[in-house]
């Protein structure tokens, strides 16, 4: 690694983009080499899905894979904390000790729950305090830009910043929670989204936020896009273990610490009140990455309230069970909304870092096409 500058700052020729490749492949490894001695532990303890009414699996399996996940995480960040770049991002505040403390409390509920199956609002109780811990530690919106009246940035208070950053983060918690539901879909789709907001940290580096402040966004990132593909292949239809709660509401927590630090370091580099969609990126790329699992979110919520029914209450009416109805198996409906996931993700990134909009517009209108008509016509079988 070159030296660093007397001012403390990285160049771009000494960007750490090597250094989050071995913070993230840390986590996949860990992860990967973990889940089978989590697995036996999940069959001793109890931990398994039994086959429900609104369940597609049909035999039981273990849950617990979060317990895996969340330690390849911590592996990646103790990784990053040994090597010369990504180890002065631990000098500028308490985040990634905040995102740490978050996780390890997140999971510790989401094992419970997997285990012992706890009520609705003590999850949401755990979720709450998790947020909060996240916010409290410095990973909160602090800034928002508001293009009425000419344009002007919106300074957060803290109190304000901690409410919006809670409501966002707990939203994106139950939005993962709820789409796992097929073999492999929260870690592809946690996969997806993770990749695209590393992309989005990286373009935030190169466009000036050479600071090491800037770097704790991305090492989120990488981090959790390592312990989703390290826990992919076992985890893939068919799959030998579960992430359960455990997992899903990890992911939703890190993509949104991820997201939330990535908005304030942007807000800084963008001071031209012109540049309508830099100034909006944060907004776009957060709901971009986790749209197909929030769009499930909202259309639940909206389903089971017009029923009478508590927003909690499980239904075998997700998507993912729309696309087994219309005739696509377990695979194509995962690989289908992979590929929902990836467009709008993607796109949404390569909207915020590239000058050229409309090539970007074009070619996710392409994709969105495409992924329509995959989506309307199920694959022909043969009787």
């Amino acid at each position: 690694m070159p030296a660093l500058a007397q001012s403390g700052l990285l160049t771009v020729d000494v960007l750490p983009l090597r250094e989050y490749v071995y913070a993230g492949a840390t986590a996949a490894a860990v992860t990967f080499l973990l889940v089978g001695p989590v697995r036996v532990l999940a069959l001793q303890f109890g931990a398994v899905a039994w086959p429900r009414g609104r369940d597609v699996h049909v035999t039981p399996t273990a849950r617990w894979g979060g317990l895996a996940m969340l330690a390849g995480v911590l592996a990646g960040i103790g990784m990053a904390f040994q090597l010369p770049a990504m180890r002065l991002a631990f000098d500028y505040g308490s985040e990634m000790l905040g995102v740490a403390a978050a996780a390890v409390l997140l999971v510790a509920v989401g094992a419970l729950d997997d285990r012992y199956e706890l009520d609705a609002f003590t999850k949401l109780a755990g979720q709450v305090t998790a947020a909060g811990v996240l916010a409290l530690s410095g990973v909160q919106w602090t800034v928002l830009y508001l293009p009425f009246g000419g344009g002007e940035f919106l300074l957060l208070s803290r109190e304000q910043g901690v409410l919006v950053t809670v409501l966002l983060t707990v939203a994106l918690v139950n939005a993962m929670n709820f789409v796992d539901g097929l073999d492999g879909l929260a870690s592809g789709v946690g996969l997806i989204a993770a990749g695209a907001t590393a992309m989005f940290t990286v373009g935030l580096v190169l466009r000036g936020g050479q600071s090491p402040d800037f770097f704790t966004p991305g090492l989120v990132a990488f981090v959790l896009a390592g312990a989703c593909a390290g826990f992919l292949p076992h985890n893939f239809n068919p799959a030998r273990i579960f992430m359960g709660d455990s997992g899903s509401m990890l992911i939703g927590l890190m993509l949104a610490a991820a997201t939330t630090m990535a908005s304030g370091r942007l807000n800084l580099l963008t001071t031209d009140s012109t540049d309508f969609i830099g100034l909006f990126a944060p907004v776009i790329v957060m709901a971009a990455v986790a749209l197909v699992p929030l769009a499930d979110l909202v259309m639940a919520v909206v389903r089971r309230t017009r029923a009478g029914r508590s927003p909690f209450a499980p239904d075998k009416m997700h998507l993912h069970h729309r696309l087994l109805e219309i005739g696509h198996s377990q695979r194509r409906a995962v690989l289908l909304i992979y590929l929902w996931a990836g467009v709008l993700a993607f796109g949404a990134v390569a909207l915020a870092l590239i000058d050229d909009p409309f090539v970007v517009l074009w070619a996710m209108g392409v994709g969105i096409v495409v992924a329509v008509l995959a989506s309307s016509v199920p694959r022909a079988r043969t009787p």
